[in-house]
């Protein structure tokens, strides 16, 4: 299934890898903090190119132009001959007041354009893009400053302040371990709000309260995607990654100042989005635990449509690890959510893993026995036949439970390979496609092939760490990133939302993504 012909020319070769590096330094640039030079609002397009050269040979390890010449070609586009003929065009620089505009997540624009949106479901917080009148033609700059980023993985404990110019969470989580202001960066000590000591002992007390070996919480390569809901600047995430683990980790854009920003720039999947309104842009059974800690978050709300959500995202006995007051607290309020909640649940055929101190593990159940059992008109009900739990750009979330297929019930679970050898084995789902096993490894194989040759055309101006955060715009099957896996980078698969949804595939492989509509 590849998507696109390989004649094996060199002009053709050096064309993919050229798209290649130029799809990631567009996820740097929009979602993980830009590694383009700081421009001011008058600048021309020209000037910007050049302090795009000159930060971005810094980046890839290259030495500048001595005389500060920028090299023609690669500044402007030029007509050639023949076939080659490219038509000029440049782009104004958007003003510094948009250095961290992302257009369709826009408070501003919601508040000039006195939107109707119901703020007590988060629905202000969902996506809502720009009328074309409104829309922005122009390059996003950097903020005033802006360096080149520290790598991975230190990256992990540091970024330039410069880089993020938010520190007001610095001030207020002062207490919690969550970032702190040293100098000219922010340091990440690997707190947050229920793990104050950090997060990869918060991470080994969840294994060990499930009995897992050695406390590490990736089971044996049983345990692989995780979604972390409210995930702050995402430290918790950033501990899972030494374990194997890869975190869908998910907050909105809201008054804490951009957390994804912050997780991004540390080198750490993160995604913009909150449990508002609509599905979250996964296919069901995309992960094997969820986690929420402190994430103040109405699970009750709406007939407990959040957490119907959340079980629609959890594969056949999935986990969900709560941490939070409700969850411990004795005082009247706290028992009476406690109280509503595990009734909740177990209507719903969660049962409860383990529980010890703040924190209680939720175990969803491996088939669908348990739903069949429960008496006629219980609440929430099953979903209808004909709804498509894999359905979910600008679809509304719905307050039923998602049933397993055939096949998963059969199998009494995903019927997954453990990690890492999910990564190259033929997952069930690919029937849903009508796709061959043949078909699946061929993909996988010639994205192999076009990885190595990739990283060879590029190995002159790169080293093993100067890429981190990659994003394949069009991910098929997912064999673009798994041919990376030895990689030090981390990849956001995107499936168009106007063609196949693939994307179970990608996360089945136990790789992460999302769908898009490049509105």
């Amino acid at each position: 299934m590849s998507r696109g012909r390989s004649d094996g020319s060199q002009k053709k070769r050096l064309v993919a890898s050229i798209c290649v590096v130029a799809t990631f330094l567009g996820f740097l640039y929009v979602y993980g903090g830009s590694i383009f030079g700081s421009q001011n609002s008058g600048s021309s397009t020209l000037e910007y190119g050049r302090s795009l050269k000159r930060l971005g040979s810094s980046y890839l390890g290259a030495e500048d132009d001595t005389d500060g010449k920028q090299d023609e070609s690669s500044s402007s586009f030029r007509q050639g001959d023949g076939e080659d003929n490219i038509v000029p065009k440049s782009f104004p620089v958007c003003d510094d007041r948009h250095s961290e505009l992302i257009p369709c997540l826009d408070r501003h624009l919601i508040y000039q354009m006195r939107m109707k949106l119901d703020l007590s479901v988060m629905e202000h917080y969902e996506r809502h893009c720009p009328p074309a009148e409104r829309r922005y033609n122009c390059l996003i700059p950097p903020p005033s400053g802006y360096k080149v980023p520290i790598k991975w993985p230190q990256s992990r404990d540091e970024v330039w302040k410069a880089n993020i110019p938010h520190t007001h969470l610095a001030h207020e989580k002062s207490d919690q371990n969550w970032m702190v202001v040293k100098g000219e960066k922010i340091v990440f000590p690997g707190g947050g709000t229920h793990f104050h000591y950090g997060a990869d002992k918060y991470i080994a007390s969840i294994a060990n309260m499930l009995n897992f070996s050695n406390n590490n919480l990736n089971n044996e390569g049983r345990l692989r995607t995780v979604l972390d809901v409210g995930c702050g600047v995402a430290s918790f995430g950033a501990y899972l990654l030494s374990s194997d683990i890869i975190a869908m980790s998910l907050a909105p854009n809201d008054v804490h100042q951009n957390q994804i920003q912050f997780a991004l720039e540390r080198g750490i999947p993160a995604y913009l989005g909150v449990l508002g309104t609509k599905r979250l842009p996964y296919p069901s059974r995309s992960f094997e635990f969820a986690h929420c800690s402190r994430c103040r978050i109405d699970w009750l709300q709406r007939d407990g449509l959040l957490l119907l959500e959340l079980d629609r995202l959890l594969r056949p006995g999935g986990y969900f690890a709560y941490s939070s007051p409700e969850a411990y607290a004795q005082d009247e309020e706290d028992l009476r959510i406690w109280k509503e909640m595990s009734d909740l649940v177990g209507r719903m055929c969660w049962k409860v893993a383990a529980k010890r101190n703040q924190t209680v593990v939720w175990q969803k159940p491996p088939t669908n026995d348990c739903y069949m059992e429960r008496e006629p008109g219980t609440r929430p009900p099953l979903c209808q036949s004909d709804d498509d739990p894999d359905a979910v750009w600008g679809v509304n979330m719905k307050a039923c439970i998602t049933p397993y297929s055939d096949h998963d019930n059969r199998a009494k679970g995903s019927g997954l390979a453990p990690w890492p050898a999910r990564l190259t084995s033929p997952p069930p789902r690919l029937a849903d496609f009508g796709y061959s096993n043949d078909m699946f490894e061929k993909d996988t194989e010639l994205w192999q092939r076009r990885v190595e040759k990739y990283w060879d055309l590029l190995s002159p101006k790169i080293t093993s760490n100067t890429l981190r955060n990659i994003m394949d715009m069009k991910a098929n099957m997912g064999s673009f990133a798994a041919a990376l896996r030895d990689k030090k980078v981390w990849v956001m698969n995107v499936v168009p939302q106007d063609g196949p949804n693939t994307l179970k595939l990608i996360y089945d492989r136990g790789l992460i993504g999302t769908t898009h509509d490049w509105y």
